[in-house]
């Protein structure tokens, strides 16, 4: 994972409000998400991840180009949750909290029994994988299993849920920079 490693690294921190925010390729889509990045990160976690599954799920919005190019290298269906409803037959809504935001998210297309795989770019606050765990559940879903390329070192709200995910590399940022453990 040495590109992964590299662009950590090297990846600008902005102070907002007093928070250490990184921006990354792969979690905010700036700078440039070099090709070759992607695809590392990409193979990574197919070896981490249970590809016995149904379909990938990912939220949007930074979650659909790590699983667009996973679903295409498995062939395995994608479904991305979405922040706007469309009013489909059997939509499902949930209320997601993040550390900077509350919105709500829209999941169609899952249906109960449906093996699942979540695939996002950062785990932080956990808000919006546990209440994307939480909707799936609901479904009557079955999360096979939960993939995040950066997870970011502490407590979240996915640890209040009965799901844990596995990570490609965990950090903390601080003091301007990011250490990776």
């Amino acid at each position: 994972m040495e590109l992964l490693y590299e662009s950590l690294h090297e990846a600008p921190i902005i102070d907002k409000d007093g928070y250490e925010y990184m921006v990354h390729p792969i979690s905010n889509g700036v700078p440039v998400l070099d090709p070759g990045l992607l695809r590392e990160v990409v193979v990574e976690v197919m070896r981490a991840a249970d590809l016995d599954v149904d379909k990938i799920v990912a939220p949007e919005a930074m979650g659909i180009h790590l699983a667009t190019a996973l679903s295409l290298q498995t062939d395995i269906p994608l479904v991305v949750i979405r922040k706007r409803s469309y009013g489909l037959e059997n939509e499902v809504s949930l209320h997601k909290t993040t550390g900077y935001s509350e919105s709500e998210m829209y999941i169609n297309d899952i249906e109960p029994d449906d093996r699942v795989l979540i695939v996002d770019d950062l785990l932080s606050t956990g808000g919006t994988l546990a209440a994307i765990c939480d909707a799936l559940d609901d479904i009557g879903a079955d999360i096979a299993d939960i993939v995040v390329v950066i997870r970011k070192v502490g407590e979240s709200a996915l640890d209040d849920t009965d799901h844990e995910a596995t990570s490609l590399v965990d950090i903390t940022v601080e003091d301007g920079e990011v250490t990776i453990y």
